[in-house]
C-alpha cells in the first residue's frame, strides 16, 4: 500500500512553522540547538503533516531490510512455526526481522518508519481502514499472513487452500466409513474457518452424508473449544463417530474430553485435525491432520513484503499454498456397536 500524495517535505514544514529548513531537521534529528517554543511548533507541524524522517540511504534499504512482524494472542505452536519460516527467509535474504505483539499506539504506524521499519507482516492479526489508512500515510507495506477476516484490496496475503483441506479431511473419514461425522470450528467469520467449513459440507453432500445442524459447531481456535465441543457432540442422542476438528488445538481439547469418558481413539471415536503442527506429532495417539505449509507461508509473507517494501510490483494480491492430508492413527473404520456416550 502506497500514498497517492506528496509526501511532505522538510521545506514544507518549514514554511509553515515560519523557520528555515536547517532549524526543522535540528528538530527532526534531536538537536537541542532550537527554541522551545519553536521545537514545539515544529513538532507539532510534524505530527499534523505526518512527515517521515528518511531512515535508510536506499543502498542500505536493500542491503539490510527490517521487517516488523506482528502477531495478536499468545505464541501458541502455529505462530511460533509460521515466525520460524520468516526468520529463516529473513536469515536467507539478508534481511532482519523485529517481532511484536500488535499495538494500536497512536502514530504507531508512523512510529514504526521512524524506527526504520520497511514493511510489515501481520500473523492472523485484524487490521479495520482506519489502520490500513494510516500504514497507508506511513508509506508502509502490508502483507497479512493467514487473514482471519476477508482482506481489504489493498492488502496483500498468504494463506493455504483450506477449502481442499477440509474436503480431503473429510472425503478421508468418509473412506473409512463413517457417515456420523461433526464440525468442530474456530470463529464462525474467519475466512479460513468458513473454507474448512465448506469443505466439510462438501464432501459429506457429495456421499449423501447427513449433516445435523448440532454436527457442526464454531468456537475459537483453542483447546478449550474442543473441550467444550466434544462434550456437547458425544451428549447428544446420536453422537458422532468422527470428529473433523478446524486446528490441531481444537483437535487435542476432544481427544482430552473422549479419554475422560473413558473412549479410545481411534476404536471409538476418529479424530482430525488442522495445521499439523508440532502438537499433532506428539499428541496421543499421533494426531491425522491437515498440513498447513506453515513455515513455507511465511516465507513467502516475508519475500512479498521485501518485494513491497522496494517498490515491486507483485503478480497477486492473495497467494495460496497446498495442504495435504497427514495420515497417523487417530483415525480407523467406525466399529460397527460404537457407543460414544459412555
Amino acid at each position: 500500500m502506497r500514498p497517492n500524495t506528496r509526501r511532505t517535505t522538510l521545506a514544507d514544514i518549514a514554511q509553515a512553522a515560519g523557520v528555515s529548513v536547517a532549524t526543522v531537521s535540528k528538530v527532526v534529528n534531536g538537536r537541542g540547538d532550537v527554541a522551545p517554543q519553536t521545537r514545539a511548533r515544529v513538532q507539532e507541524l510534524l505530527h499534523r503533516h505526518h512527515y517521515l524522517a528518511p531512515v535508510f540511504r536506499h543502498t542500505e534499504a536493500v542491503e539490510s531490510p527490517t521487517i516488523e512482524v506482528q502477531f495478536k494472542g499468545g505464541l501458541k505452536s502455529y505462530v511460533a512455526e509460521a515466525l520460524e519460516g520468516i526468520i529463516d527467509s529473513a536469515d536467507e535474504l539478508g534481511a532482519s526481522v523485529v517481532i511484536s505483539k500488535a499495538s494500536r499506539a497512536p502514530h504507531w504506524a508512523r512510529d514504526l518508519v521512524s524506527a526504520g521499519r520497511r514493511a510489515v507482516i501481520a500473523v492472523t492479526s485484524v487490521y479495520t481502514t482506519a489502520h490500513l489508512n494510516e500504514l497507508a500515510r506511513a508509506g508502509l507495506p502490508l502483507v497479512v499472513l493467514d487473514p482471519l477476516h476477508l482482506p481489504d484490496s489493498r492488502v496483500n496475503s498468504v494463506g493455504a487452500t483450506n477449502f481442499a483441506g477440509g474436503l480431503a479431511a473429510t472425503q478421508h473419514l468418509l473412506s473409512l466409513g463413517h457417515r456420523r461425522i461433526a464440525y468442530l470450528g474456530g470463529p464462525t467469520m474467519a475466512v479460513c474457518n468458513q473454507a474448512r467449513m465448506h469443505g466439510y459440507r462438501a464432501a459429506m453432500e457429495s456421499e449423501g452424508a447427513q449433516v445435523p445442524d448440532a454436527y457442526v459447531r464454531p468456537g475459537e481456535f483453542t483447546y478449550e473449544t474442543g473441550l467444550l465441543g466434544a462434550t456437547a457432540l458425544l451428549a447428544l442422542q446420536e453422537p458422532p463417530t468422527a470428529i473433523f476438528a478446524g486446528n490441531d488445538e481444537i483437535a487435542l481439547g476432544v481427544i482430552e474430553t473422549a479419554r475422560a469418558r473413558g473412549l479410545r481413539i481411534p476404536e471409538d471415536l476418529s479424530v482430525v485435525g488442522f495445521d499439523d503442527t508440532s502438537l499433532a506429532q506428539m499428541a496421543s495417539p499421533p494426531l491425522t491432520t491437515v498440513r498447513q505449509p506453515l513455515r513455507e507461508m511465511g516465507g513467502a509473507a516475508l519475500r512479498t513484503a521485501l518485494r513491497l517494501a522496494n517498490g515491486e510490483k507483485v503478480e497477486s494480491h492473495h497467494i495460496e499454498l497446498a495442504t495435504e492430508l497427514v495420515v497417523r492413527a487417530s483415525t480407523a473404520p467406525p466399529r460397527e456397536e460404537t457407543s460414544t456416550r459412555k
